[in-house]
């Protein structure tokens, strides 16, 4: 219930219209937020204190950013007939059995744009050109190594991918910047839009892939994805002698996943491969009565609870690198409490003191489980991938601290398609998986999205090669257009954050400003999310945008707690005593390359994250307890 209040001189003029839907607790909460926006704050406090506003803002984005577009269609089923992860994403919600399924809408955090430029204002390949096609490769330091950066497609292809239609549409380079692309005009096919049957969103797009966390990146998103990948004896999963994926007679990677894929996806995809079998081995040692079947499904609710939680304890720690992350990320896991209570006394004190992960039920927040348009927006990454994979020589003596002499550069448009899977191959596993851990990636700025990738051969979603080269970065833009995503500013208001009123609000770089200027003009409103992302000051230890952030705070926590393999059926009974163990066991990626390569971080690794650099310094340490500490 709304409530109607005086609002204080501090509230933005144009986020007052905002209060006036919510209810008088949550109206206090957001001044509470708004206060410590307008000066910039949140992560200078203490962790604690930076860790209560990211809980108030996460509830408020709970509250008014998740919309649900679509229908309910689905049936109530008998959840005891179905403790595994099925192969479509069906039946895992509890009442709906299409809630999060395949081929069911994205949903939104926010309405579609309300704005009235036009799909080509300014030109997607205008902004490509002047704002976002690397000039010179900057990357991100120790902070992150190649290995997070495929990590991204390895989540993303998990998660999400748009249904096209059958249309297409072809993007021609303006004039004045013709010259400068290497396409001069490129074909894509269209999202494919339906009617939603709703009255405030009456349009929507179909996720082609399952939403839910279940690791269908190496499983497939269908029953005809599952059986291509299964060897149908102990609960296994194809792969080849050397280690690495197998292929059809095509050269294309046999995996749950393969659109787009290139060497460093396909390795990620391999590794946990490697331990989907070896948890079936662990499973048939110890449950030796298991026949196939029921050994594949427990090993692939223990394979997609691992990556799950590296996902949240180790690589979003090294993204958004502050320890009022660390904690807010691990309460999610573990509660306040952490982790020894609960390993002690389970996860009886609810979702702060105990976490997200094994509470009683599945929470929804009222709203249908799926992921939305918007995340698919902040997740556009491409600025992270280099020109060159840098392979090390492993045969040499790694130096004090373990960093490799450079055995060979290879080219990126050399490590995609089945190009990539021929050098992967010849490569082999360890090489390659050394040689990304020190590998710095690229920096999430303007001017850094990899030139190779305007003029790029995509695939289909059976791993073809397309007829028609594209350009991403032109792509990117326009795909969140033509998807009603809202340009930066609206999005900014859109998630309760003060809006920027002219350039210098947005970065410091005057070299920057010229160039949005060229492009946009003094229209701030018309900047482009994707420009804004790039563009925006980076707060410390964050590889991504606050504005990005946001979004990551609200849907980290939804794909945890909204899942019933995460919650009501995160227990020994389902995961078996043993693989709940493993799950439990299991921190990091380290210990996934620990238990699959015995000697490999031991003799080449000296950061304490798999996600850093990994010839970089190990994390200092603190004597200070963490809930005590300073902003960092």
């Amino acid at each position: 219930m709304a409530f109607s209040i005086s609002l204080p001189d501090f509230v933005h003029p144009q986020l007052r219209h905002v209060v006036a839907k919510m209810s008088l607790f949550d109206t206090i909460l957001f001044y509470v937020v708004h206060l410590v926006d307008k000066f910039d704050l949140w992560h200078r406090l203490p962790v604690l204190l930076g860790a209560a506003y990211l809980g108030i803002r996460r509830h408020l984005h709970q509250r008014y950013n998740l919309l649900h577009v679509g229908k309910v269609n689905g049936k109530k089923y008998d959840t005891e007939e179905f403790t595994y992860r099925t192969a479509d994403g069906t039946c895992n919600h509890p009442v709906d059995h299409l809630v999060g399924s395949q081929g069911t809408f994205f949903g939104r955090n926010m309405l579609p744009s309300t704005s009235s430029y036009a799909l080509l204002e300014p030109h997607p390949i205008t902004v490509a050109t002047k704002l976002l096609e690397r000039r010179k490769y900057t990357d991100c330091g120790g902070q992150f190594n190649m290995i997070a950066c495929a990590w991204v497609q390895f989540m993303i292809h998990d998660w999400n991918d748009h249904m096209e239609d059958t249309e297409q549409v072809e993007l021609r380079a303006p004039q004045d910047v013709a010259a400068g692309c290497p396409l001069k005009s490129f074909k894509f096919l269209k999202t494919k839009k339906l009617p939603t049957g709703s009255p405030d969103m009456k349009f929507g797009h179909l996720n082609s892939r399952t939403p839910w966390w279940d690791g269908s990146v190496i499983y497939g998103n269908n029953e005809e994805g599952m059986i291509r990948v299964r060897r149908f004896k102990d609960g296994k999963l194809r792969v080849s002698g050397d280690g690495l994926l197998e292929h059809d007679d095509k050269g294309i990677p046999i995996s749950g996943d393969v659109r787009n894929y290139w060497a460093g996806y396909s390795l990620l995809q391999a590794l946990f491969v490697k331990e989907h079998n070896a948890i079936c081995d662990m499973l048939k040692e110890h449950y030796p009565e298991f026949d196939d079947e029921k050994v594949y499904r427990h090993a692939r609710l223990i394979t997609s609870a691992v990556i799950a939680k590296i996902h949240t304890i180790d690589w979003t720690l090294e993204l958004v690198k502050t320890d009022t992350l660390m904690v807010g990320m691990r309460i999610n896991w573990y509660g306040l409490l952490g982790k020894k209570v609960k390993d002690l006394l389970g996860p009886k004190f609810g979702p702060v003191l105990s976490g997200l992960v094994g509470l009683k039920k599945p929470r929804d927040h009222g709203i249908p489980y799926s992921l939305t348009e918007e995340f698919v927006s902040v997740y556009r990454m491409h600025s992270l991938l280099p020109d060159t994979i840098v392979l090390r020589d492993l045969k040499s003596t790694t130096s004090e601290d373990k960093s490799l002499p450079i055995q060979d550069e290879i080219p990126m448009r050399e490590m995609i398609g089945k190009e990539g899977e021929k050098n992967l191959s010849k490569i082999g596993m360890e090489q390659m998986l050394v040689s990304m851990g020190h590998q710095s990636c690229g920096a999430a700025t303007l001017w850094n999205f990899p030139s190779w990738m305007r003029n790029l051969v995509p695939h289909d979603i059976d791993g073809d090669d397309r007829l028609d080269l594209i350009d991403m970065a032109a792509l990117d833009i326009y795909r969140d257009r033509e998807r009603g995503i809202p340009r930066y500013n609206e999005f900014r208001r859109n998630l309760l954050m003060v809006p920027i009123s002219k350039w210098e609000d947005l970065t410091d770089d005057e070299e920057v400003i010229e160039a949005l200027q060229e492009v946009y003009g003094d229209d701030i409103e018309k900047l482009d999310l994707q420009v804004g992302l790039h563009a925006e000051k980076k707060i410390k230890g964050f590889a991504i945008s606050e504005t990005a952030f946001f979004i990551f705070l609200l849907i980290a926590s939804r794909r945890l707690e909204a899942d019933r393999f995460f919650t009501t059926d995160f227990n020994s009974r389902t995961y078996t005593e043993k693989g709940f163990e493993w799950v439990n066991k299991t921190e990091t990626l380290k210990d996934v390359i620990d238990r699959n390569f015995p000697e490999m971080t031991e003799k080449y690794m000296r950061c304490t994250s798999a996600f850093s650099v990994w010839s970089s310094d190990p994390d200092p340490k603190h004597y200070l307890p963490l809930y005590l500490r300073p902003a960092t």
